[in-house]
């Protein structure tokens, strides 16, 4: 049964760990929604749009997840996600979270909590931590309410614009992580924007954990609203994914819910990765701007001016800088005869077999391949073909290859 099973793998990356490969676990048709429809009566009820179940499961973590999920399909602006919170043991599991989350913070924390509902949560955890300041974020338009310490803004939680300005101690999101169309995605710009803002706060989550469900086949946790179904192993790789000291991972409520919390870690690659990709970026602009120049100006000083490389980087190299043959009438030449007669891809230059430049030689030989250069010119060399210059592409513009300091003389 189980090679069977395998053999119906899907390519999809895992919402929670990232791994590509999953099983069919569940194909529940369509179906209506199941906590947000609110239908006032029978016709609407029977009348309600239906949408597809169909689960996968995660052959790494575990995770099961909604393949065909859409998140536009979930009225979350119209109408709040409603949790009965008033029983005993739900209020003692409650007031248990606070406890944690009270040892780990300064007694004026900054604390947001994203899918804060009507506050009910946030409320209860001011009572545990009187100077801090709590601000939670809900699109459900009904749940802007303001008191002296909690502050519920009716709109989606911006990573961006938010982290900065309140800069909090913890961000705390609870039952959402599983409505989300890829929750790994969500606490990764968390963290991303944590590492661009210089902060390091405390992230707390809580989603329902379907340890139970695998185990006595429990279908009807399986609905729409619900994208994602955390496991233990799942949910525990989602948040060691992250750069991030673990504070806890606990069960809790009968092992029907799992909680985490952690501290988020510098990521300081990130910010290299940044500022290498920013000075990229200018050097291409460069690029683009003064190559077609520099080669203009060549023509214009009446240089006779092959190309050397017709495929791969020779024609990216066309492409990139935008050349034709009506503006700048390149010879382009290969040292694969295989290549001759054929065409640079996309374009109406012909390539020739590096030959040619023996009976008609060139004043400039340019090499988009830099790091075959070396090769080329101990090519041109043997060959006797004879040139002026030979020119490759470095920071931002053309320069000498034999008489410029660059990286690719081996």
């Amino acid at each position: 049964m189980s090679e069977a099973l395998l053999s119906q793998r899907q390519q999809v990356n895992c919402l929670a760990c990232g791994y590509a490969w999953a099983v069919p676990l569940f194909d529940g048709k369509n179906q209506p929604l199941a906590t947000l429809a609110w239908p006032t009566s029978k016709e609407a009820s029977q009348d309600l749009a239906h949408y597809r179940l169909n689960f996968l499961r995660c052959l790494h973590c575990g995770h099961i997840y909604n393949q065909a999920f859409e998140y536009q399909h979930v009225p979350y602006v119209k109408n709040p996600n409603l949790m009965y919170n008033a029983s005993n043991l739900w209020q003692q599991h409650l007031e248990n979270i606070c406890e944690h989350i009270k040892s780990r913070l300064p007694e004026n924390a900054t604390i947001i909590e994203i899918g804060s509902g009507s506050g009910g949560f946030l409320k209860k955890l001011a009572s545990y931590l009187p100077q801090a300041q709590l601000i939670g974020f809900d699109p459900n338009q009904e749940a802007a309410e303001q008191s002296e310490r909690v502050t519920l803004q009716p709109a989606l939680f911006d990573p961006e614009i938010h982290l900065q300005k309140y800069r909090p101690d913890l961000i705390l999101s609870r039952h959402v992580l599983e409505h989300l169309i890829n929750p790994l995605v969500f606490i990764q710009e968390l963290a991303l924007y944590s590492t661009q803002y210089a902060l390091n706060p405390y992230l707390f989550f809580e989603v329902p954990c379907v340890d139970r469900v695998i185990q006595h086949g429990r279908l009807e946790d399986l609905y729409y609203e619900h994208n994602s179904h955390f496991t233990h192993q799942s949910f525990t790789a989602m948040l060691k994914s992250l750069e991030c000291e673990i504070q806890f991972i606990e069960q809790a409520y009968n092992e029907e819910v799992i909680y985490g919390l952690l501290q988020l870690k510098t990521m300081p690659y990130v910010k290299v990765h940044l500022t290498e990709t920013c000075a990229f970026k200018q050097l291409a602009q460069q690029a683009q701007a003064q190559v077609p120049q520099q080669i203009k100006d060549l023509h214009l000083a009446n240089k006779k001016i092959a190309l050397w490389g017709g495929t791969g980087k020779g024609a990216a190299f066309i492409h990139h800088f935008g050349l034709t043959p009506e503006e700048y009438p390149l010879i382009v030449v290969d040292s694969d005869i295989q290549k001759a007669d054929t065409f640079v891809p996309g374009t109406a230059y012909p390539i020739h077999y590096r030959d040619i430049l023996k009976d008609s030689p060139v004043d400039i030989i340019i090499v988009p391949a830099q790091w075959r250069a070396q090769d080329i010119a101990i090519e041109i060399a043997q060959e006797g073909i004879s040139m002026q210059g030979l020119l490759i592409e470095h920071q931002g513009h053309l320069i000498d290859f034999n008489l410029t300091e660059h990286p690719y003389r081996l």
